[in-house]
């Protein structure tokens, strides 16, 4: 049964597999937000300047975005096949890298980089599109202004563009946090039991063992996890509340 206090945290919190299971979502939600935060940036900087056929490049880059991810797995799923039938497995052969028979998400020292590659390449767009709406707000005399002073590009860049951004970048690594610490859909559909997520652990959990009790604190613990999360990005990007 559930409790708001009881045995079922102190089992939760000594559980070797709901312990690698939190791990291992930390693992996964800081990696895949660093590289979708760096390669969002380098997406949003490239479609917001001023060129021919901006507009459909703008669209062609939420693609990945909008597949759902039961589709965009079983791709991936396809491309990461332990032969050479798998495209990674066939690069890596023909380059001389690697026999062309690496399981990449059967072997337990792959399955994790694994699921970062297919995040970062499906969400990416997304922090783009939020980091877009940031950069379109700046006014571009700021820019005309430094170009006089003599400040290039990367000068610009960082005492500039990333200062005025912030508060763009507080919400959108909230947002993506957030997203990233709660993944279920594609631990469930690629790795499925081979190794879990927290969400993907919950739920095995409830729906296999019948565990509700355990379930539930499990739960409110990764609510905890991303309310922490979310406190310390916000305190260390400055972002304070209207009320101070």
């Amino acid at each position: 049964d559930f409790s708001l206090f009881g045995n079922k945290y102190v089992l939760g919190a000594t559980d070797p597999a709901f312990i690698r299971a939190v791990w291992d979502t930390i693992v996964f939600g800081v990696s895949t937000v660093f590289l979708e935060l760096v390669l969002g940036m380098m997406v949003a900087l490239i479609v917001n300047a001023n060129f021919k056929g901006r507009g459909f490049m703008r669209a062609l880059i939420l693609v990945p975005w909008v597949i759902p991810t039961a589709v965009s797995s079983q791709i991936w799923e396809y491309m990461f096949q332990p032969n050479r039938t798998g495209f990674f497995n066939t690069v890596l052969w023909y380059l001389g890298m690697g026999s062309g028979e690496i399981p990449f998400l059967s072997d337990p020292t792959w399955q994790l980089p694994a699921m970062i590659v297919i995040d970062v390449w499906k969400t990416t767009p997304f922090m783009a599109l939020l980091l877009l709406a940031g950069l379109q707000l700046i006014p571009a005399d700021i820019y005309e202004a430094a170009d006089v002073d003599g400040a290039g590009p990367v000068r610009s860049f960082f005492q500039l563009t990333l200062p005025l951004l912030k508060g763009t970048i507080a919400v959108a690594l909230v947002f993506r946090t957030l997203d990233a610490l709660r993944v279920f859909d594609l631990f469930q559909i690629v790795l499925g039991q081979a190794r879990y997520s927290m969400a993907s652990f919950t739920y095995y959990e409830l729906i296999q063992n019948r565990a509700m009790g355990y379930s539930s604190a499990s739960s409110i613990m990764i609510f905890l996890v991303l309310s922490i999360f979310a406190i310390g990005y916000m305190r260390s990007l400055g972002v304070k509340s209207d009320d101070h």
